[in-house]
């Protein structure tokens, strides 16, 4: 069977079960592999996200020892915790005490396997229940080069006779190419009984899932296969496995915004999160970073080399180049924010510009003001953050500093290079800055006197 975009119809109950419990010894980190990050999102949300579609009644995820980070990240779903570290087939049997009293369908996906989409899990679904009186569905893929996977073996027919490991199989098997993936979905009650049967006889001396398939073969049931693409079934086990797996998501993330109507004037350098949302009509230039949480409207433009997280902008607005927005920015309806200027936890309302070189922190910026470059709001005083509320139509003046808590009235002015440290009212006008001296003559007599002598 081939993957193909359908949708599932389930005739029972479905329950999921996703094993999280490895450690990521190969990425040499402390961090479980569950968590590391895929499209800015530890990579078991990207799983789930996949999983909700299909509106499971139960999600189990199977973790290590002190894993309360992938506890968390799953909440509010069920975590069983694999004591012992004892196979694949072990951490299975884990959610037996939450799912004793289950009847329907259970599917056992893998956390280190995080971009199956929803159709390949409704296509294996289906496969079993759809299919002749089959009790266990597989999912499976092609490789030319299948080193490190267990192998498929089939017979004529295609019903899958068993699943051999690579360090267990035959020189003849080895040359199978069609692998599996560790996805599978069982029918109603079998899972449980099947694994109590499995032994730990094998090169690992490990309870390996896959032998479920050869002890549900001598009770007479039936397996089959569904096949997915390798590209989705693409497993991470090391730093470069999850950098192929970022790869790969960001292809589907720039093709989604591009079919969605999104212009991406450099789509190859356009780095976007799972949750990244457009409106219409957008455009996006080279190199931009779309970190998590951000949220852009319709016409918006975003010029070349710019670092959005965690922010709303709203239509019309244009940002960059060279601009950084960071958590808890909203950016109003036909803003104008400029190259080399930062936005942090502040609110720039409608139609205000703040062209070049400046920060702006902890903020309010009233609709139609000017920010003029080199200004900064300083928000921190050593100890605490504070608020700087900038009225509409102000003017600020280039290079001045605005020490928080401050307020600056609606269509006041402050003056070029001034530090404020009171508030200012409405349509006044403050300016800070030193007398200038100018005395006749002096850049002449200054000259004169350093200018080399003559011999």
């Amino acid at each position: 069977m081939t993957n193909q975009s359908i949708q599932i119809r389930r005739k029972s109950p479905l329950a999921v079960v996703l094993l999280a419990a490895g450690k990521g010894t190969r990425m040499q980190s402390d961090r479980p592999k569950a968590m590391h990050c895929l499209g800015g999102q530890p990579m078991i949300r990207q799983l789930l996200g996949s999983v909700e579609t299909l509106s499971p009644d139960r999600i189990v995820v199977v973790i290590g020892p002190d894993m309360d980070d992938v506890a968390d990240t799953v909440a509010p779903y069920v975590s069983v915790v694999q004591t012992e570290r004892l196979g694949t087939g072990h951490a299975v049997l884990q959610a037996r005490s939450v799912l004793k009293d289950f009847r329907g369908d259970v599917l056992v996906l893998f956390a280190d396997t995080p971009l199956i989409m929803a159709d390949t899990i409704s296509g294996l679904i289906n496969a079993r229940i759809q299919g002749e009186g089959f009790n266990i569905a597989v999912l499976g893929f092609c490789l030319e080069n299948p080193i490190g996977y267990g192998r498929l073996i089939t017979d004529e027919t295609g019903d899958l006779l068993g699943i051999i490991e690579e360090q267990d199989a035959t020189e003849e098997q080895r040359g199978i190419k069609l692998c599996n993936s560790g996805a599978m979905v069982f029918e109603g009650n079998i899972l449980f009984d099947l694994l109590e049967k499995i032994s730990k006889d094998n090169a690992k001396g490990e309870y390996y899932l896959t032998d479920v398939i050869s002890c549900a073969r001598d009770e007479g049931k039936r397996c089959a296969v569904f096949e997915g693409s390798e590209e989705e079934l693409h497993g991470v086990n090391s730093r470069a496995d999850l950098a192929r797996a970022e790869s790969i998501l960001q292809t589907r993330l720039r093709l989604r915004a591009l079919s969605n109507g999104v212009t991406l004037q450099d789509p190859s350098t356009t780095w976007m999160s799972v949750d990244t949302r457009f409106g219409k009509d957008v455009t996006v230039g080279p190199n931009v970073f779309l970190g998590p949480g951000v949220d852009i409207g319709d016409r918006v433009e975003i010029r070349a080399f710019s670092h959005l997280e965690g922010v709303v902008v709203k239509a019309d607005a244009m940002i960059g180049p060279f601009a950084r927005l960071r958590p808890n920015a909203v950016v109003g309806e036909r803003v104008r924010i400029g190259n080399f200027v930062e936005v942090k936890e502040s609110e720039i309302e409608s139609g205000a510009k703040i062209n070049h070189l400046a920060y702006i922190g902890d903020a309010r910026v009233g609709e139609g003001a000017n920010i003029g470059a080199g200004t900064i709001t300083c928000n921190y005083d050593g100890l605490s953050k504070h608020r700087t509320d900038i009225g509409a139509n102000a003017f600020i003046g280039s290079n001045s500093a605005l020490v928080a808590p401050v307020s600056i009235g609606d269509r006041a002015m402050v003056g070029a290079g001034s530090t404020i440290t009171d508030d200012i009212e409405a349509d006044a006008l403050a300016v800070t800055r030193a007398d200038q001296k100018t005395v006749k003559g002096g850049s002449a007599r200054w000259r004169k006197r350093h200018s080399p002598g003559d011999d």
